[in-house]
């Protein structure tokens, strides 16, 4: 009964949140906003297409800690950037860029938060993903500290993943969409699972593969067959894309509307990596 009582809390405060953020919530204060930030998005494509994959990190590393504030952007010696599972977070950049073009346009109006959400939402476009509207009107942070980071590691068990994402207001479909959608290109087991087990009904590898792979794959594809928690929605995904694809435009709103500033809280940094 417990455990209902708070996942009832939870959804309570994710439908709050989410009523506290609307679409077009720029369309008067900054009407250019979602162009300037799709056309600098556009070009950073063109040039690395790999952006699609730092930004979705970036925004999961930032909503997962603190809730979608722009926390992990300042720079400081003990800031959430300094933390270890935020090493590999890039195109710090990119959103310098956009940033700066928001304020010759619009000064101190367009959050720090908010473009990390509509950069994520239009690099996923870009690269064949699914286009949606977000509503908008997230306020910067004003607290970034490394000791916060709790991030899910490589080697937490699906239960372990699954638990942090209920503890978000989340559910096991959302895990797994945007899990999924973390690391873009990223091969699911059954798509290739006869070729290592069971070529062309030999019930052997394809002898065509280097072994050294194989190997790696069958430890690879055997442990991730034993999650059955997650099983059954990664086969639905896998066996309808339409499906995926609207469940991970729900995810994506979703994890933007955890935990955020909107209202007079926070505050609208003028440049991304500093509090004002």
């Amino acid at each position: 009964m417990m455990k209902f009582s708070s996942l009832l809390v939870l959804f309570f405060i994710f439908l709050i949140a989410l009523a506290q953020l609307r679409v077009g919530f720029y369309s008067r204060s900054c009407p250019q906003a979602e162009t300037i930030v799709r056309n600098l998005v556009r070009q950073r494509f063109g040039v690395d297409p790999t952006v699609t994959a730092a930004l979705l990190r970036m925004h999961f590393h930032d909503c997962f800690v603190r809730g979608c504030d722009a926390s992990l952007l300042i720079d400081s010696t003990n800031s959430e950037k300094t933390a270890g599972p935020n090493g590999s977070v890039r195109e710090f950049d990119l959103i310098d860029r956009i940033k700066a073009q928001l304020e010759a346009a619009c000064p101190s109006t367009v959050s720090c938060a908010d473009i990390i959400t509509l950069a994520t939402r239009d690099s996923v476009a870009l690269a064949g993903g699914p286009s949606y509207s977000i509503p908008m009107g997230r306020r910067d942070g004003l607290v970034s500290n490394n000791v916060d980071v709790a991030l899910p590691g490589p080697t937490i068990s699906v239960a372990g993943a699954v638990s942090l994402f209920t503890n978000k207001g989340m559910n096991v479909f959302d895990a797994v969409a945007l899990l999924g959608a973390h690391t873009v290109g990223q091969g699911n087991c059954g798509l290739f699972n006869d070729r290592i087990t069971n070529f062309r009904g030999t019930g052997r590898p394809d002898p065509s593969m280097d072994p050294a792979l194989v190997s790696r794959l069958v430890t690879m594809a055997g442990r991730y067959a034993l999650l059955r928690q997650t099983r059954g929605v990664v086969a639905r995904y896998a066996n309808n894309n339409a499906f995926f694809k609207r469940q991970f435009v729900r995810a994506m709103i979703k994890m933007g509307a955890v935990d955020v500033l909107t209202g007079r809280a926070g505050e609208i940094r003028r440049n991304c990596r500093r509090f004002s």
